[in-house]
């Protein structure tokens, strides 16, 4: 039997994708990229705004049509939107066949022998479900990785405790746990033998690693021991919350060559007043000491965050607050997104919404600033010789293209270069910059 996968959302969703691959690869089950090969699909579904969850509907609603004109036998719906709308998508998506809780993950080949072994019009009793106690499920597991061979996703922890207004994780996910060292380590190791040049560390809070097994904050005890076990070259963290930003952490980040001068530090607002209506941990001076405690400590650190813009009662003034933090603090890559009103979150009954044309203009405003700050940085970097992380050779432009130290896989600019000769994935070359597009930088292999 052929089974087929659609994985939608963040990085953390993907390495549950990859734990189902092997679990079915495992089982004797065969894997097809050609959805109209297959017997079963897995929509893995993101949930976390509304645009995540149209996509994800989207996404079923096409594979849907495969079950109606082809030969596919079943759809099993796995992930956020499966965890957070559990008792409606059966009768609102007759189509699914099966629905798996993300504390269900292990259970995939089970759905699929409940529901890939049926024909396509048999009687709608014959569903499966499984929604297991999230925080009770296995963490981890041995995984079939999704990502080019020379970066993988580290998943270091589960679920959150941050409980900000505006989010649904915690509902989804669960409370916050995290993964025994020695087992993360001894993944580091087998990801290194895979051939993984770069271990980007994620979680839904990286910086909270290990308070809830250790009793305090161990995310650089953690690093130490992944870079004295291997000798993966780029390590990057993602997901750290400025609150939580030890100087433990700091010194690490500084005196470890092999983790990257390179952090995500979600920060959301700089306005006190909407900081506290977000429930965000620390208020905007706590948030411009760390910003100055990592540049001081840490000279050249690249610093990427993000924004919400049109929060329930953010005033021209507080839209003000944050555009003026922005344009002074120059972050080195900045997302900006509009509040997304979400249904069991404290904000979703908070007085004030704010109009969707407005909350549009705020990101537009915010998106054009840092597009200027990006390209007055990257302009600064012409004539200089960067190392870059080989991904591909387009034949289209005859370039290679990768990333720099600066850059985090799929979510940042890319460095295109023309080369004397063929460069393979997974290589590091040194690359002199000659222009400048938007986000990406161009230049030719210094070899």
């Amino acid at each position: 039997m052929k089974v087929g996968f659609v994985s939608l959302g963040c990085p953390k969703n993907q390495l549950d994708t990859e734990v189902m691959l092997h679990e079915l690869v495992d089982a004797g089950y065969e894997i097809t990229p050609d959805e109209t090969e297959a017997d079963v699909i897995v929509v893995n579904t993101c949930a976390f705004i509304e645009s995540a969850k149209r996509e994800s509907i989207d996404n079923i609603l096409d594979v849907s049509w495969l079950k109606e004109n082809r030969d596919l036998k079943a759809i099993i719906v796995t992930g956020c939107l499966a965890e957070r709308y559990r008792n409606a998508i059966f009768d609102q998506i007759p189509e699914v066949d099966a629905v798996l809780g993300v504390g269900s993950i292990h259970k995939i080949v089970d759905a699929v022998k409940a529901v890939g072994e049926k024909g396509k019009n048999d009687s709608r009793e014959n569903r499966y479900s499984s929604f297991l106690e999230n925080d009770k499920v296995e963490l981890g597991g041995d995984r079939v990785l999704t990502t080019p061979e020379y970066f993988a996703y580290l998943k270091i922890a589960e679920g959150c405790d941050n409980r900000c207004a505006y989010c649904a994780i915690p509902s989804i996910r669960g409370p916050f746990r995290s993964r025994p060292m020695e087992e993360l380590v001894e993944e580091a190791k087998q990801l290194e033998e895979l051939g993984v040049k770069e271990l980007v560390v994620i979680a839904q809070d990286i910086t909270r690693y290990g308070l809830d097994l250790y009793g305090s904050y161990k995310l650089a005890e953690l690093l130490r021991r992944i870079t004295e076990a291997t000798n993966i070259p780029w390590i990057r963290l993602l997901y750290c919350y400025p609150d939580k930003v030890t100087d433990e952490l700091v010194n690490e980040i500084r005196d470890n060559d092999r983790i990257l001068k390179y952090i995500d530090l979600p920060i959301q607002h700089i306005s006190d007043r909407m900081l506290k209506a977000m429930n965000r941990h620390g208020d905007a001076a706590m948030i411009k000491n760390v910003i100055a405690k990592l540049r001081r400590e840490i000279p050249g650190i690249v610093i990427r965050t993000t924004f919400i813009v049109g929060f329930p009662g953010e005033t021209e003034e507080d839209f003000n607050k944050l555009a003026e933090f922005m344009k002074e603090t120059e972050f080195e890559h900045a997302g900006v997104f509009t509040y997304s009103r979400e249904e069991d979150t404290p904000a979703y009954s908070f007085p004030d919404q704010i109009d969707e044309e407005v909350k549009q203009a705020r990101m537009d405003n915010l998106m054009a600033m840092q597009l200027e700050i990006n390209e007055r940085q990257n302009k600064a970097k012409i004539g200089k010789t960067i190392t870059v992380l080989c991904e591909d050779f387009d034949p289209v432009s005859e370039a290679h293209y990768g990333r720099s130290s600066a850059d985090a896989p799929e979510i940042d600019g890319k460095v295109y270069f023309v080369s004397k000769k063929r460069i393979a994935p997974g290589s590091f070359v040194n690359v002199k910059i000659e222009e400048v597009v938007d986000y990406d930088l161009f230049g030719k292999a210094i070899l």
